[in-house]
């Protein structure tokens, strides 16, 4: 809306100047110059406001005629309604009447897409919006193939957006959005590619989901994290279990080994300060105490 205030406020200061200019050349006529003496010395007569307003019907005209196009811009040119083509940038002429022009700007056109309410393929009801960003790049079919391109660029994301989304699921939507992207880029440039558009970007912004979905979430999380948890836990102790086994196994091998642990093991209780010394007996010496076993007593 901007850009059209501005193309049209442009277009009445063209046509200002290019009145001043032609009244300045038209004066330089002798007859112009003698109807503009008798009007201002109030000799006014029928002759003379007939000629004064062919010569503003001719400048008007004329104004109409010129036509200033920016670098960024082409101008669409149809001649009695046939499309003659585009042109500019620049400064050019049409023919009063007869030619008609409709300014296209070929700078990268961005707009966002409205939340859409889409229904994943888990059936999880979730609002997502988006940011498209495109080009013209045929002037001539973005007039003649389609009335309004960008509200037919628009219609045509908004929809793309919703299919799109309702074929993924929720962790994709949440995590995968680069395919998601990638493939909503080339959906809507296939369709918009016959109106002489190219579609640069799309990009989802935002994917909002119900409070208690965001629930269900945290606690799928967080028991993700406790499993993760406990398996590492496991893991210690299965890896602890290993390395004691070995330890045994040394320590089975060299018996001496078990005498000089126990000498260690008093070594660091007495750095400790306490009065409590513990002794471990051998299993074997108090076998020798034991009472019979039932083997024997069944034998006996």
């Amino acid at each position: 809306m901007n850009e059209s205030n501005g193309n049209r406020g442009q277009g009445w200061a063209t046509v200002i100047v290019t009145l001043f200019v032609i009244a300045g050349s038209l004066i330089q006529f002798d007859p112009i110059r003698d109807v503009i003496s008798d009007l201002f010395q109030g000799g006014i007569n029928p002759m003379n406001i007939a000629i004064l307003a062919v010569v503003i019907v001719v400048a008007l005209i004329l104004a109409s005629a010129i036509r200033i196009v920016r670098e960024y811009e082409r101008g669409v040119i149809f001649r009695l309604g046939r499309l003659q083509g585009a042109k500019g940038p620049g400064l050019f002429f049409l023919i009063p009447v007869i030619d008609k022009m409709v300014k296209v700007s070929l700078r990268i056109i961005t707009f966002d897409i409205p939340p859409q309410e889409v229904i994943t393929q888990d059936n999880v009801t979730v609002s997502v919006n988006a940011v498209v960003l495109y080009r013209v790049i045929d002037p001539n079919a973005a007039i003649t193939e389609v009335e309004d391109f960008y509200q037919a660029t628009n219609q045509l994301a908004q929809t793309t957006l919703r299919s799109v989304c309702g074929q993924a699921e929720l962790d994709e939507l949440l995590a995968d959005r680069d395919r998601l992207n990638q493939q909503l880029q080339q959906i809507i440039d296939q369709h918009t590619d016959p109106w002489g558009i190219k579609v640069r970007a799309v990009e989802i912004k935002d994917v909002r989901i119900p409070q208690d979905m965001q629930r269900s979430i945290a606690r799928q999380a967080e028991a993700e994290r406790e499993r993760r948890a406990k398996i590492i836990n496991a893991d210690g102790e299965y890896q602890a279990a290993e390395r004691l086994t070995e330890a045994a196994q040394v320590l089975q091998s060299q018996p001496a080994s078990i005498q000089l642990r126990y000498l260690q093991t008093l070594l660091d209780i007495t750095n400790e300060q306490t009065s409590t010394i513990i002794v471990p007996l051998p299993i074997e010496l108090l076998k020798a105490f034991a009472g019979p076993t039932e083997t024997g007593e069944s034998q006996g």
